[in-house]
C-alpha cells in the first residue's frame, strides 16, 4: 500500500515541478520574488498563487483509509518560506479552510485543514530567519520533513478515532513526508535558479554602471546643473532598459528624458512626496504605482519609480530617479543600480566640487604669489635708478622700463599658460634690475635653444632665479654666475637654472619640498607643487647642490599634455 501511494504521488508531484518550470519563466512571477520592497497587493497575489497550489493538491490527492495521502503541504510551504509570515498564514488559511470545508477525505478533515494552517504559518516564521526567502534546497528539504512529521502528529492528535488516525499514519507518513520535501527542496532550488540569474544580472548591471560613470564624468565634473543633469540621464536611457531616467537638485527637475519628458520638464518644481521625502531623509524611495508617482497629467505613462538621493558628503543636492512604465515592477536589482549610480555619480560631483576648489586655491596662491613682491626689492630697485639718473640717465631709464615690465607682469591676471619666451622676459627684467644694483657681483649666462615653442605655467622661471641669486650668490663677497638654459628633448623642454653660489647639504635640499621646513625657500616649493599638480611627479624639480660649488634646479615641460608621459619616459630612458 505504501508503495503505491509513494508511486502516486510521485507522478502528481511531477505536476507540480512543471508548472513551478513554467512559473520561473514568468516574468511577472519572477518580479513578484525578486521585489525588494513587496506591496500588501504583491503579498495577497502571492498568497493566491501558493494556496492555489495547496488546493490543487488536495485535488490530486490519492485515496487512503477513508482519507487523502496528499501534497497539499508543498505549496503552502513554499509561500511561506519565500513570502513571509503573512503569505504563509494566508495561504496556509486558504488550502486548510478549503481541505476542511469541503466534504472530502472524511474523518481527517479538520485535523488536515489545521495541519496545513500550521505547517503555512511556520513557514512563514522562518523566512525572516533564513535571509528572507534565499534558503537553499537542503535546508528546504529539512523543514519539509520536519513539517511534514509534525502534520503526522497533528492528524493522531485531532483526529478521531485515534485507532484510525493511527492506521492512517503508519501507511502515509513516509511516503507523504519523503515525497512533499523533496517537491519542496526541487521548487525552491527553481527559485534559487531566479535568484541566480538576478546575481548575473546584477554582475552586468555593474559593468553598465561602471561605462555610464565613465561616459558622465567629462560632464559631472562640471558640477550639477541643467546641461551636465541632461547629458547624463541620456546616457543613463541609452545605456540602460528604463523607460525614463531623471534628476534634480534640491529643489526643481534638471532633466528628464524618456516617457513623459513632454510635461516631466527641466525648471519645474520637484512636487512628488517621495522625491520631497528622499531629499530631505537622504534614504532611497520606491514609487509602485500612478498615485504615488504623483503626475497630475492623465495621459501620463510613468507607473514605477525608484528615487535615490545624489549627495556631497552629508548633504544631499539631488535626486536620479529611474522610472518604468508598468505598475510594481521595480525589483532590487532596479535599486541596486539606481543606488550603485547615485553613489558613483555623488562621489564624482563631490570630486568636481574638490578639484574646483583646489583650482581656487591654486590661483588665490598664484595671485598671492603675483602680489608677493618683496618690498626691499622695490626699494632697492628704486634707489638704484634714482642713484644713476644724473651720472647714467639712458640707463636709468632703461631700467625704469625692466621695473616696469617687471611689475606689469606680476601684476597681471592670472593665466593658466604663458608662452616660454614670455616667461624669459621676465626674468630679464628682473635681473636686469639686479645686475644694475649688484653689478659684477652677479653675472648672468643664457643658453636658450631657438624655436622652443611651448606654454608654461606663469611665475615658474622667476622664484627660481631669485632663490638663486638672493641665496646662492649674493651672500658670497665675490658673487658669481647665474645660468638659464633651456634645451628641447623628445616630447618638451628641460629647463635648468644653476648657480655657482653657496650651494646646500642633502638636508636642506630634502627640506625644499616641506612647507614647515623651507623657510624663505617658499618660492621652491610653489613652483615644485605647481608643477606636480599640473604634469604629476614626474616633472618635479630635480635639485643637485653641493655646499660651496652651487645648485643645479632642472625640470621637464611636455610640448602637449597628451605626450608627457610618454616623452619623459623617453627622456629618462635615454639617461637625460
Amino acid at each position: 500500500m505504501a508503495y503505491l501511494i509513494l508511486k502516486g504521488l510521485i507522478n502528481r508531484l511531477g505536476i507540480f515541478i512543471i508548472i513551478a518550470l513554467l512559473l520561473s519563466k514568468n516574468r511577472a512571477f519572477k518580479n513578484l520574488i525578486l521585489k525588494q520592497h513587496v506591496s500588501i497587493k504583491d503579498k495577497l497575489v502571492l498568497s493566491a498563487i501558493f494556496g492555489a497550489f495547496g488546493i490543487l493538491g488536495t485535488y490530486m490527492g490519492i485515496p487512503v483509509y477513508g482519507a487523502i495521502a496528499n501534497s497539499r503541504a508543498v505549496g503552502v510551504i513554499i509561500g511561506g518560506l519565500l513570502g513571509g509570515p503573512f503569505v504563509g498564514i494566508l495561504s496556509g488559511f486558504l488550502a486548510g479552510f478549503h481541505r476542511w470545508a469541503i466534504d472530502i477525505g472524511g474523518f481527517t478533515a479538520l485535523a488536515c485543514g489545521l495541519s496545513t494552517f500550521t505547517e503555512g504559518t511556520i513557514a512563514g516564521f522562518l523566512h525572516k530567519k533564513l535571509n528572507h526567502g534565499k534558503v537553499s534546497w537542503k535546508i528546504a528539504l529539512l523543514i519539509g520533513v520536519a513539517l511534514e512529521l509534525l502534520q503526522m502528529v497533528i492528524i493522531l492528535i485531532v483526529a478521531k478515532p485515534f485507532s484510525a488516525a493511527l492506521n492512517l499514519v503508519k501507511v502515509i507518513w513516509f511516503p507523504m513526508t519523503s515525497v512533499n520535501s523533496i517537491g519542496i527542496a526541487l521548487f525552491i532550488s527553481i527559485i534559487e535558479s531566479i535568484f541566480g540569474e538576478q546575481e548575473r544580472v546584477g554582475a552586468y548591471q555593474a559593468q553598465i554602471a561602471l561605462e555610464i560613470a565613465s561616459e558622465t564624468l567629462p560632464y559631472l565634473r562640471q558640477g550639477l546643473n541643467e546641461f551636465s543633469a541632461f547629458k547624463a540621464a541620456k546616457i543613463i536611457y541609452e545605456k540602460v532598459n528604463y523607460d525614463a531616467v531623471a534628476i534634480t537638485d534640491n529643489k526643481q527637475i534638471l532633466a528628464h528624458i524618456g516617457a513623459g519628458e513632454d510635461h516631466h520638464k527641466s525648471g519645474i518644481n520637484v512636487l512628488t512626496k517621495l522625491t520631497q521625502k528622499a531629499l530631505e531623509t537622504g534614504e532611497c524611495q520606491i514609487a509602485s504605482n500612478k498615485e504615488e508617482i504623483e503626475c497630475k497629467i492623465n495621459e501620463c505613462p510613468l507607473r514605477s519609480a525608484v528615487i535615490v538621493p545624489l549627495k556631497e558628503k552629508d548633504q544631499v543636492i539631488g535626486c536620479l530617479k529611474l522610472y518604468k512604465v508598468r505598475e510594481n515592477s521595480i525589483t532590487g536589482i532596479d535599486v541596486r543600480l539606481a543606488q550603485g549610480l547615485a553613489q558613483l555619480f555623488s562621489t564624482q560631483l563631490e570630486l568636481s566640487k574638490m578639484e574646483y576648489q583646489a583650482k581656487l586655491l591654486a590661483k588665490a596662491e598664484l595671485k598671492a604669489l603675483q602680489f608677493q613682491i618683496n618690498p626691499h626689492f622695490l626699494f632697492n630697485a628704486l634707489n638704484t635708478i634714482v642713484s644713476i639718473c644724473r651720472s647714467n640717465p639712458e640707463k636709468a631709464r632703461s631700467l625704469l622700463i625692466y621695473l616696469g615690465e617687471f611689475l606689469r607682469k606680476n601684476l597681471s591676471s592670472v593665466k593658466e599658460m604663458v608662452p616660454l619666451e614670455q616667461e624669459l622676459e621676465h626674468v630679464r627684467a628682473y635681473l636686469a634690475i639686479e645686475q644694475a644694483r649688484f653689478g659684477d657681483r652677479l653675472k648672468v649666462v643664457y643658453e636658450i635653444e631657438p624655436d622652443t615653442n611651448v606654454m608654461v605655467p606663469p611665475l615658474i622661471l622667476q622664484p627660481l632665479v631669485e632663490n638663486a641669486v638672493k641665496h646662492g650668490l649674493l651672500p658670497k663677497k665675490e658673487g658669481g654666475v647665474v645660468l638659464i638654459k633651456t634645451r628641447k628633448v623628445t616630447g618638451g623642454i628641460e629647463i635648468t637654472v644653476a648657480d655657482n653660489g653657496l650651494g646646500m647639504d642633502e638636508n636642506e635640499v630634502e627640506n625644499l619640498f616641506n612647507k614647515k621646513e623651507c623657510g624663505e625657500k617658499i618660492g621652491l616649493f610653489n613652483v615644485n607643487a605647481r608643477l606636480e599638480n599640473l604634469y604629476g611627479s614626474e616633472s618635479r624639480l630635480r635639485i643637485n647642490s653641493r655646499l660651496m660649488k652651487g645648485t643645479e634646479v632642472k625640470f621637464f615641460i611636455p610640448s602637449t599634455e597628451r605626450t608627457w608621459r610618454e616623452a619623459y619616459g623617453n627622456y629618462r630612458a635615454a639617461g637625460r
